[in-house]
């Protein structure tokens, strides 16, 4: 039984029922992992071993009402090995993923719960079902085949095995990544050779050396292949650092190299495509998809190969005569095409890059932009609640209401790029939104995740044009979140 002062082990009484953040710690997390894991065990057994015949209401709809203290410790879990991934984390992390794999492969080939819920599928155009039951039962009849429920048993053991590995494997990959792009980031010492960053960008880097105990200026790595930064900077040499220290992340040798994990996850997943009756993982991933198939996805690629790359070359060619233009000889380089691109935009439009972000401060970008639109759109209104605990000092939260004041959910926002954070941005709940009938009624806690350079203490937060298209992308995935209705 999990401890009575463990706070994950009970519904959390705030607002929305977001995560009592003030008093949940790093220990609290494996007991809560571990016994949602048996307490989810023990209710699917139940449903499983039902003696009546199986209905909607005793096999599906109840299966819905299982797990609520895993779930709620999964969340807080996941979003701190993405966002907060200290060591002592990443050690935890280690040691529980391959029991979650484990856990979620008991569920998934339980012969007798897969009988009841094919029992349920096969007449679920007979007995009375709603249209949103028809669909949950088709869901969960489709989850449990993907996961192996109709596989031979022998077949199910070799999935096991698959499974188990791969969530070490990823597990790890995850850990390396991290470790590599930190590791990745370009010092500079010499300012001359930042010519062409704004002030906010320089005072970025300066504060990112700063935090990691450098002098100078320090260039972080993002999660895409072409930095951003490169738009910027004048000087070629440390053009090429930055893009080669992008490019050759996990593949530079030491400790952090990711070549021999990504070859082995590669393999696992073409033999376990195969084994779930696929040709390969891309077939696996997309027949669950909006393509629906391998063929058609290769089918748009390839029709979009030729003008594409005839457009790369003539853009080249343009760029190319700029490059020389400044006194360089040879060819174009990966790392001077965002530069010589920003460079014949701001000539076609007079506008530079660059001076974009004096004009896109962070507060504006959300009340005057995203929150703004968001208003326009669909009837939201926004209300900063500060009196909520965070995970993280820099996070914020406000509770999104309806035009009529009837409550939508909790908006969380987690700007700032930090050494514990994974690359990218995201969107995750906290929360999920139910309408469980039986249930009280509960609103989502929905979070953006972004990696927005921090400025020094007191300096505004300026956002690069991109940044700007991130953070309304972003939010088009909280909206799908917050104002979910099932």
């Amino acid at each position: 039984m999990l401890d009575d002062e463990n706070p994950l082990g009970r519904p959390s009484e705030l607002p929305f029922a977001l995560p009592p953040f003030d008093a949940i710690r790093l220990e609290h997390l494996r007991p809560a992992l571990i016994e949602g894991m048996a307490e989810h065990r023990r209710e699917v057994d139940r449903i499983a071993a039902h003696a009546g015949e199986a209905t909607f209401t005793n096999t599906v709809d109840a299966l819905e009402r299982t797990g609520a203290l895993l779930q709620r410790a999964e969340h807080v879990f996941d979003s701190a090995t993405s966002s907060f991934s200290t060591p002592e984390l990443r050690e935890l992390e280690a040691e529980v993923s391959p029991l979650l794999s484990a856990h979620s492969d008991e569920i998934h080939l339980d012969a007798a719960l897969f009988a009841r819920i094919d029992a349920v599928h096969a007449v679920r155009h007979d007995v009375g079902l709603d249209e949103e039951e028809r669909r949950l039962v088709e869901r969960y009849h489709a989850d449990f085949v993907r996961a192996g429920a109709a596989l031979s048993a022998e077949d199910q053991e070799r999935l096991r095995a698959l499974n188990g590995e791969l969530s070490q494997l990823t597990t790890s990959f995850g850990a390396h990544l991290l470790a590599e792009a930190n590791d990745s980031a370009v010092h500079v010492t010499d300012e001359a050779s930042l010519v062409g960053l704004s002030a906010g960008a320089k005072a970025t880097a300066a504060s990112a050396a700063h935090d990691r105990g450098f002098d100078g200026w320090l260039l972080t790595v993002v999660l895409p292949t072409s930095q951003p930064v490169l738009a910027s900077l004048e000087d070629r040499a440390l053009r090429e650092r930055v893009h080669t220290a992008s490019v050759t992340r996990g593949l530079r040798g030491g400790e952090h190299d990711t070549r021999a994990l990504i070859t082995r996850i590669a393999a696992l997943r073409a033999e376990r495509a195969v084994l779930l009756g696929f040709t390969s993982h891309a077939h696996y991933v997309i027949d669950d998809q909006t393509a629906g198939d391998v063929e058609t996805v290769m089918s748009t690629l390839t029709s979009i190969v030729e003008p594409a790359v005839a457009n790369a070359r003539r853009e080249a060619a343009e760029l190319t005569e700029l490059l020389h233009a400044d006194g360089h000889d040879g060819p174009l380089r990966a790392w001077d095409w965002r530069y010589y691109a920003a460079r014949e935009s701001q000539g076609a439009m007079t506008l530079d890059p660059a001076e974009l972000r004096e004009h896109f401060e962070f507060d504006s970008v959300y009340q005057r932009g995203v929150f703004f639109a968001a208003s326009k759109l669909y009837g939201m209104s926004f209300s900063e609640r500060t009196d909520l605990p965070m995970p993280h000092p820099d996070m914020r939260a406000w509770e999104v209401t309806t035009e009529e004041s009837e409550p939508l959910g909790l908006f969380l926002l987690d700007p700032y790029a930090r050494d514990t954070k994974r690359g990218g941005a995201w969107m995750t709940n906290y929360v999920d939104q139910s309408h469980l009938p039986g249930d009280p009624d509960q609103r989502p806690v929905v979070t953006n995740t972004l990696n927005v350079g921090k400025p020094p203490a007191g300096e505004a937060t300026l956002l690069s044009l991109d940044e700007v298209r991130t953070a309304f992308h972003e939010f088009g995935h909280a909206l799908h979140g917050l104002l979910s209705d099932v």
